[in-house]
C-alpha cells in the first residue's frame, strides 16, 4: 500500500512524496510495535533502491561513480545506491511513527 501511494504521489510532489505516503498509510492501516517503523521502511527503501538502480544502469552509472567519490564511499556505485535506499527508508519509517502517534492522538481525543 505504502509503495503504490508513493508512486502516485511521486509524479506530483516532490521526494518527500514517500514521508506522505507513509504517514497516510500508518494512519488508516494498524501495524504492531516495531512494524509500524520497518514495514514503511523496507518498502521505501525498496522502492528507492529499485528505482535508482534503473534511473543509473540507463547510463551505465556514470553519475553514481561520480558522485559516490564525492562522498566517502570509495567510488562503489552500488553502495550509494544502497545509501539512498537507506535515506528513503528512515524518512518513511519516521513519517510513519508519526502517523501512527497521531492516528493513537485522535483515537484518544474521540473518547
Amino acid at each position: 500500500m505504502t509503495i503504490l501511494l508513493a508512486i502516485a504521489l511521486s509524479f506530483v510532489l516532490p521526494w518527500w512524496s514517500v514521508m506522505v505516503s507513509a504517514f497516510i498509510t500508518s494512519l488508516f492501516l494498524s501495524l504492531k510495535k516495531g512494524a509500524v517503523f520497518f514495514v514503511p521502511f523496507l518498502a521505501i527503501a525498496l522502492l528507492w533502491f529499485i528505482h535508482s538502480y534503473y534511473l543509473s544502469s540507463s547510463n551505465d552509472f556514470i553519475l553514481a561513480k561520480k558522485i559516490a567519490v564525492l562522498l566517502p564511499l570509495n567510488g562503489n556505485q552500488y553502495l550509494l545506491l544502497l545509501v539512498t535506499g537507506i535515506i528513503g527508508g528512515i524518512a518513511a519509517g519516521v513519517a510513519a511513527v508519526f502517523g501512527k502517534q497521531c492516528r493513537l492522538m485522535l483515537r484518544l481525543s474521540k473518547k
